[in-house]
């Protein structure tokens, strides 16, 4: 259940085809399992007006360095300014993120988790339990056809998933595949490139097709008026370089969301 990603062009590409050869090396159950029940991903994303799911990242390919964030800290500030969800990012090399990140943020809030990380191997699925998330990411423009089959594994360990899209070919795979949860990236993984209309348009498709499950807007989100296009389209919105570079990130919740709860 090894996706293909010679085929996988650009940056995503490049990120994917590293973090493979690494987590290959890993032996399957190398991280023990927290041992817990874990707050649900989809009820916090389901509650009413729009909910953000605030990140914890430090770089990132098209931003370079951001902030040198402590993770824990940083994700307690989130959950005072009324964050919902957080996603923690765990790859480490482009994005400065680590399974420590991950534990420790577990330990400081009680919101749901997202493991933010490029899902490419089975054992990355239960690892993401066994650290601490309630959800994990999975990108189609990655997995393309196993995204169905690691959306099962996902269940089986007790997991929701993300289901990233970029494009309508990437949404109907995932529509198909039986997402529960679809995250729109307004971001162009090979160009790098952001497009605000993305999510709106592919939002609408999806709806269109009869999707009933939640719709979360992901990239290029950092002021109020961002947010209003998404209004009674999504459910959540993702957000990260804005408010990780801000300094007060409880204040720059507060700010962002005023009008959108």
């Amino acid at each position: 259940m090894i996706p293909r990603l010679d085929d996988v062009p650009g940056v995503l590409g490049e990120i994917c085809r590293r973090r493979l050869a690494e987590v290959s090396q890993r032996p399957f159950g190398s991280v023990p399992d927290v041992g817990q029940s874990l707050p649900s991903f989809s009820r916090a994303l389901a509650l009413p007006g729009l909910s953000l799911i605030a990140e914890v990242k430090r770089k990132s390919p098209s931003q370079g360095d951001i902030a040198p964030l402590d993770a824990p800290a940083v994700a307690r500030s989130y959950e005072q300014g009324g964050a919902r969800a957080i996603s923690v990012l765990t790859e480490p090399h482009y994005f400065a993120g680590s399974d420590e990140d991950l534990r420790a943020v577990r330990r400081a809030v009680g919101l749901p988790l997202l493991r933010k990380d490029f899902t490419v191997h089975p054992s990355q699925v239960p690892e993401a339990r066994a650290l601490g998330a309630s959800a994990v990411l999975l990108i189609v423009a990655a997995l393309g056809g196993l995204t169905g089959d690691y959306l099962e594994l996902a269940r089986r360990h007790g997991l929701e998933a993300l289901v990233e899209v970029h494009d309508e070919r990437e949404l109907d795979l995932a529509l198909e595949a039986g997402a529960e949860i679809v995250g729109v990236n307004n971001r162009d993984l090979v160009s790098l490139r952001v497009n605000m209309d993305t999510a709106p348009r592919l939002g609408e498709r999806a709806r269109s097709k009869g999707f009933t499950g939640l719709l979360v807007a992901e990239s290029g989100y950092s002021r109020p008026e961002e947010l209003r296009p998404l209004a009674g389209r999504f459910d959540a919105v993702l957000v990260g370089t804005s408010l990780a570079r801000s300094g007060d990130w409880q204040g720059a919740i507060e700010a962002l969301m005023a009008d959108s709860r």
